[in-house]
């Protein structure tokens, strides 16, 4: 009784084990590959799948998302013969689970390995410069020699990235240095065309100040002369209006004498020629003002006396300096 008790014990744990071994869950963006009896079966999809218990096994489960590698520095010579290490990011899928379970060993291991010999082959042909400055070609080349190389693999190389390229101390020194004078050079280069600037604005500025000086001195002038004439043709017509003789004007010739002589650097003062016809005329208005006139601008008429009118100065020699 008990044999057969412990005979079904071990047949539900046979069934259970044959259940479990029967049904296979895979997740979604995975696969699995089965073997029957070490050979290539199937291949199992996303989902609840069938197998036969003991005799279909599953042999490998893949993931079909991408995936992301980074490999460790990798020392590099350029065309100058100069090491640089150079870290880079690989982005893969697997397109084929029974393709990358078959078809090599450990595609991560080759895909690392063909990576490191492709990037030595490209930067090999290239100077230290245009490797730091050619980011976009090296990925280019890289992918395209990765995605030839692994489609046979069932893999699919979506993006190679360069993570870093650092080049030797002593290199790094030089270009700062480089660096360090290039904008020294440019902020000099500004600095002059500040200066070349703020010059030539304020240049235009005097330039437009003086032509606007020059403007407002000649209307001035211009106004001056304009009032000057008009104040000269005033007089001159009111003179001819009033119609002035010979006496009046010799009169006002004696008054106009002394503003002449006016000055303190004056050493030297020539009597005019007219002078003689302008005492002659006033000679001939004082002779009617005499007392013993026959004229009626004696004093017997009344009339006050004229004023005494200086008599004209001689011609002095100039003063010995």
């Amino acid at each position: 009784m008990d044999a057969i008790i412990i005979v079904l014990i071990i047949l539900v744990v046979l069934v259970f084990i044959a259940l479990i071994k029967t049904i296979q869950v895979i997740p979604q963006a995975s696969a699995a590959i089965v073997e029957r009896f070490g050979r290539y079966t199937r291949t199992l999809n996303a989902g609840l799948n069938i197998v036969v218990p003991f005799i279909d096994t599953i042999r490998n489960r893949v993931d079909l998302r991408e995936q992301v590698v980074p490999f460790p520095p990798q020392p590099v010579i350029t065309q100058d013969n100069l090491v640089v290490n150079i870290d880079t990011v690989i982005y893969y899928q697997v397109t084929d689970a029974r393709a990358a379970t078959y078809e090599v060993a450990s595609y991560i291991q080759a895909i690392e390995q063909l990576t490191v010999t492709t990037l030595r082959n490209i930067i090999g042909g290239m100077d230290l410069e245009r490797t730091l400055t050619s980011r976009e070609e090296i990925n280019a080349a890289l992918r395209g020699v990765l995605d030839e190389a692994t489609g046979k693999w069932g893999i699919r190389v979506n993006r190679v990235e360069l993570k870093a390229i650092e080049p030797p101390t002593s290199i790094q020194d030089s270009m700062e240095k480089q660096m360090r004078a290039d904008r020294d050079k440019r902020a000099a280069i500004l600095q002059a065309e500040g200066v070349r600037q703020s010059a030539i604005l304020t240049a235009e500025g005097e330039k437009q100040s003086a032509i606007l000086r020059a403007e407002g001195e000649s209307r001035s002038a211009a106004l001056r002369a304009e009032g000057e004439a008009q104040a000269i043709r005033t007089v001159f017509e009111s003179i001819h209006a009033g119609d002035p003789d010979q006496k009046l004007l010799s009169y006002q010739y004696l008054q106009m004498l002394p503003k002449i002589a006016e000055g303190d650097a004056n050493k030297l003062w020539i009597v005019p020629s007219e002078i003689g016809d302008a005492l002659k005329g006033l000679g001939g208005a004082l002779d009617n003002f005499r007392p013993d006139s026959g004229g009626s601008g004696g004093n017997r008429s009344g009339a006050p006396t004229p004023p005494s009118v200086p008599k004209p100065p001689r011609e002095q020699p100039p003063l010995d300096s």
